[in-house]
């Protein structure tokens, strides 16, 4: 977006590195948050409108609990929810710099949803409170018939705002968070940056599957998250009856196992479908990690369903959270691997702005010498004589040996050319410094020697 083009600064590669890390950290606080709120406000809506038909108050005081449990504050909404959201779209502001991306859009999409989805989940959860005072006067013996008939009419209005309450936000959530995946989806597949139209990115087949493999996680992260408040975080909740504990274990395993069950397969698609240049040795280990973590915790599943020991849903809640950050930390690579072009130029960029800073004006620039654009631009990402990001120059350079205005033409307005390497980003070199790296890289590459 062309908002953030003009307020963004340029960035170092250690700083583009630095901000890949901070990802890390930020979707490991909002992603297992929003999918706690997310998934817990569906069951608390389906056990409250369920307890109200079949008059349960086993359900409905399930409902009750789960919401309140899980969304925990208004204080851990915001702290948890709304600021991740903004620290993300900042600091992909950064990080796609220039970059064409519809990624920025979706962000800024995301962010009024889900924070307008907290919002009307949070009023659901604390109309709860109402009716329970509702309940406690109609309980009073005393009380006259006709304030008996308008405490149900209030208690009618109040079931009424909560439950709209709960759908409007539960739905918010569910487009805000469809946004958010598909944004940090896109982001990995940079060769397709600026095509298509974002409708074609917000409903293409990487998106569902990641929107997908996000549902199941949130799913495994909610059920493990409810056995570890009620049963294991300070001792468990007190005063349960035996019936409410076995349906608490009993709703929660559901949830949890058919989850973890699909997230491997899920997983495994997912990474078929990278494309190459985000793939490296890093991804599939944090991948392997995340499998090995979620096969672990069938172990603990089983454990649960088969004893009595309730006090393993730590355990279980632990294992889970560690596979939620190894496949966050997996994406984040993912997305660092594609983007190294990217980042070359936003790096080259922070060059030209530091010389600027330290008063050495464009002149100093205009006279770099080609060998010094190879090694501060061009040498993250190609080699004479072996594939890096991009091609190696001895395979490509054979075909410009004597049209060196076609070269610096290329270099100056580069296309894609060979589907097997993502596209070459604009430099934004000026003509001088087109023709220097041109005529080096040509030198080297008639010499036959790569530099040192």
């Amino acid at each position: 977006m062309d908002f953030f083009d003009k307020i963004v600064l340029p960035q170092s590669a250690e700083h583009i590195q630095l901000l890949h890390y901070l990802m890390v950290l930020i979707q490991f606080l909002f992603l297992p948050f929003l999918s706690m709120v997310l998934v817990g406000t569906f069951l608390s809506l389906k056990y409250w409108k369920k307890g109200l038909r079949e008059k349960n108050p086993l359900y409905v005081q399930f409902s009750h609990d789960v919401i309140n449990a899980l969304t925990i504050s208004k204080s851990f909404g915001i702290v948890l929810g709304i600021l991740p959201m903004l620290s993300s779209i900042l600091i992909y502001a950064q990080l796609l710099h220039k970059s064409n991306s519809s990624v920025m859009v979706f962000l800024m999409m995301a962010f009024p949803l889900i924070t307008l989805g907290l919002i009307f989940v949070y009023t659901f959860r604390y109309s709860f409170t109402f009716s329970d005072l509702f309940n406690l006067l109609k309980s009073a013996s005393s009380l006259e018939p006709a304030l008996k008939d308008r405490v149900d009419k209030f208690e009618f209005r109040s079931n009424n705002l909560a439950r709209k309450s709960g759908i409007t936000g539960l739905a918010l959530l569910l487009v805000g968070s469809w946004y958010y995946i598909s944004a940090i989806s896109f982001a990995v597949f940079s060769e397709v940056w600026g095509k298509g139209s974002q409708l074609s990115v917000l409903f293409s087949f990487q998106t569902t599957l990641n929107f997908i493999q996000f549902l199941l996680l949130a799913f495994a992260i909610t059920g493990s998250a409810i056995l570890f408040v009620f049963f294991y975080w300070e001792d468990g909740k007190e005063n349960l009856s035996d019936e409410y504990k076995k349906f608490i274990k009993k709703t929660a395993l559901t949830i949890t196992l058919p989850a973890l069950i699909l997230l491997p397969l899920v997983l495994l698609i997912n990474i078929l479908l990278l494309p190459k240049s985000a793939l490296s040795g890093s991804v599939f280990s944090y991948s392997v990690i995340a499998v090995v973590l979620i096969f672990l915790s069938y172990h603990f599943l089983y454990a649960l369903s088969r004893t009595s020991n309730v006090k393993m849903s730590g355990q279980l809640f632990f294992v889970v959270i560690f596979a939620a950050l190894a496949l966050i930390i997996k994406e984040q690579m993912a997305m660092s691997n594609s983007t190294q072009l990217h980042s070359a130029v936003l790096s080259k960029d922070f060059d030209k702005y530091l010389s600027e800073l330290k008063g050495e004006g464009t002149t100093a620039v205009k006279a770099r010498s080609g060998e010094e654009i190879y090694q501060i631009v061009c040498s993250s990402c190609h080699k004479f004589d072996e594939k890096l990001v991009g091609p190696p120059y001895n395979k490509v350079l054979t075909k410009y040996e004597g049209k060196m205005d076609q070269l610096v033409a290329y270099i100056r307005n580069p296309v894609k050319v060979d589907p097997a390497f993502p596209p070459m980003p604009n430099l934004a070199l000026k003509l001088d410094e087109a023709k220097n790296i041109a005529q080096y890289i040509m030198d080297q590459h008639s010499k036959g020697a790569a530099p040192k």
